[in-house]
């Protein structure tokens, strides 16, 4: 599975835990303008605000991922983001070390002014996207990860951008038909995710321990060709 289509996956599969997470953010947005077709543009805005942050944290994190991999750590790399995603998943199924309260509130200040600024802007749905696209969120920190584990720049811009364009559909119909999925649908599917975590952890395990298994864990020379 090449990283791009890894990326949609993740951005698909975390777009359910979004649309519970950040898509009353979304709703709260009030369109400026009268009209379903204003409405459905200021909701596209939004998205592509999004894309454009995770693009621009793949830049970052590009850069750091090239260093590591300029310094031959692309296996200890791999196997570290593994760890770090079983924890995760780890995290979120026996309900522990959660950020919460006060820390929540401490994490979220600085974009407390943002957001007023945005919400009186022409371009608020844009900005606010811009915005939420760099808001704490563990799925985009699973998608960091594997955006950390591309061997260059524009390996990691192309892995984030992918991952927003994942988020893409059911986030937008969310958005714009207010609710798309329930609250039960919502609370079954984002049980399920944690152990598709655990998965994608044990994958990038393998693949930093390059065991000469096509596809699950190639060699490096492999994983060099492929990109």
């Amino acid at each position: 599975m090449s990283d791009q289509y890894l990326a949609f996956l993740i951005g698909l599969m975390g777009s359910v835990h979004c649309v519970g997470m950040c898509g009353p953010l979304a709703f709260a947005v009030p369109s400026l303008r009268k009209g379903w077709g204003y409405l459905l543009f200021d909701k596209f805005r939004y998205q592509v605000g999004r894309i454009i942050s995770y693009s621009i944290l793949g830049i970052l994190i590009g850069l750091i991922g090239r260093q590591l991999w300029l310094s031959g750590l692309q296996q200890a790399l791999s196997i570290l983001s593994g760890v770090l995603i079983l924890i995760a998943a780890a995290s979120r199924i026996f309900k522990f070390s959660s950020v919460s309260g006060p820390q929540a509130s401490f994490l979220l200040k600085p974009f407390h002014a943002l957001f007023g600024y945005a919400l009186k802007h022409r371009a608020n749905h844009l900005i606010i996207g811009m915005i939420n696209g760099l808001l704490p969120c563990g799925f985009v920190y699973l998608a960091m990860a594997g955006a950390l584990n591309t061997a260059t720049v524009q390996g990691a811009v192309s892995y984030m951008f992918w991952f927003g364009i994942g988020t893409v559909p059911l986030m937008l119909i969310a958005t714009v038909g207010m609710g798309f999925t329930g609250a039960i649908v919502r609370r079954r599917i984002n049980m399920v995710i944690p152990y598709l975590m655990v998965c994608l952890g044990f994958w990038f395990i393998l693949r930093g321990m390059q065991l000469n298994i096509p596809y699950l864990s190639p060699k490096a020379n492999a994983i060099s060709d492929c990109r």
